[in-house]
């Protein structure tokens, strides 16, 4: 019923689209003057388009409703991120609060929770808890979707560091739902080749000296379909015994980035949500190795966790997730380090 080759077509389609749509964005973005303008925080010097998330969404989405087969799963899924895209649109325009937009994202992840039913079940035996009740299953299964769609958003600081780092995420996701998913999940690398196309088609624009950035629309959106994917990904069975841990390791950038500044925001008694120079790129760029590089060793950084984790899964969840949360340690005190060499500042 569901094959590879569909898998593919909805790879290039979203590719190609977002390849031939992006110049024509960051055309009318510069007749229309809605440009990013740069600030303290930027690293960027130039007025920037930052509308790439136009492109993304069309490529992703019109990739897998026309060469994809979508189950009920899927359907809430992009219904979900449809919502997510217009209150990012708005953002990238006029700006929204901070509280629209959390509201926003608690609606998306409703949708999927509660009609959908994608939600984690289980936590297949990660400190011995099996099936979860039905109340702490909604529970979590929120915490999720929102706490990786805004990890996904806050790692988008760099030219090319979020598409790079999606591309990995979406990759590896699409990989395990072919190869494993079954009738059930097999639909879910549909949707995951399809965004992994269209951001590649962005990263032609982006990756270095960006003429063009994804903005809230294509982060938010992004972040959203990977924090469902991953969702699913842990419910399925077929990595039963340590899917929790090869979930985390897939997502390690951008989670253990989040995690990091936000303890470091906590302990110094202001809002985890106040913004900053101390995200990891912050830190590597202040050493001089430059962007390129940067997003480069990012990247390898999350595929190497990809690998140990993947080749180790027999070891189990409980000293899988103990060697990242010990790797995650090490790598913490290496960033403060250098971020204390350097003197970066706030």
């Amino acid at each position: 019923m569901y094959s590879s080759v569909e898998a593919i077509l909805c790879f290039a389609w979203a590719m190609m689209i977002s390849l031939f749509a992006i110049p024509s964005i960051t055309y009318v973005a510069h007749l229309k003057n809605l440009l990013d303008k740069p600030n303290q925080r930027t690293l960027h010097h130039l007025l920037t388009p930052r509308l790439g998330g136009l492109a993304i969404f069309a490529g992703t989405f019109s990739a897998t409703l026309i060469f994809g087969k979508i189950n009920s799963d899927m359907q809430y899924l992009l219904g979900g991120a449809t919502i997510i895209y217009y209150i990012g649109l708005k953002d990238d325009i006029v700006s929204v609060s901070a509280f629209k937009k959390f509201f926003v994202q608690i609606l998306a992840a409703g949708i999927v929770i509660f009609l959908g039913d994608i939600r984690l079940k289980s936590f297949h035996g990660l400190l011995g808890v099996f099936e979860l009740p039905i109340g702490l299953s909604y529970g979590i299964s929120f915490l999720a979707i929102i706490g990786i769609t805004n990890a996904v958003n806050l790692i988008d600081g760099l030219d090319g560091l979020a598409g790079s780092i999606i591309v990995v995420i979406s990759g590896t996701f699409g990989w395990y739902f072919m190869m494993h998913g079954g009738e059930k999940y097999f639909p879910s690398s549909y949707v995951a080749f399809s965004l992994m196309g269209a951001m590649i088609g962005f990263l032609r624009y982006n990756f270095t000296k960006a003429v063009i950035f994804m903005g809230d629309t294509g982060s938010l959106v992004s972040g959203f379909m990977i924090a469902v994917l991953t969702v699913q990904f842990i419910d399925m069975q077929v990595v039963d015994v340590a899917g929790p841990s090869v979930g985390i390791a897939i997502l390690f950038v951008p989670m253990f980035d989040t995690l990091r500044v936000f303890s470091l925001r906590i302990a110094k008694g202001i809002s985890p949500f106040t913004p900053d120079k101390n995200h990891i790129h912050h830190i590597l760029i202040s050493t001089g190795i430059g962007q390129v590089k940067t997003v480069i060793v990012l990247v390898l950084l999350n595929c190497l966790v990809v690998g140990f984790v993947h080749f180790f899964m027999f070891l189990g969840n409980h000293v899988l997730i103990s060697i990242i949360l010990v790797f995650a340690l090490l790598l913490a005190l290496l960033l403060e380090y250098l971020r204390r060499k350097f003197a970066l500042n706030d």
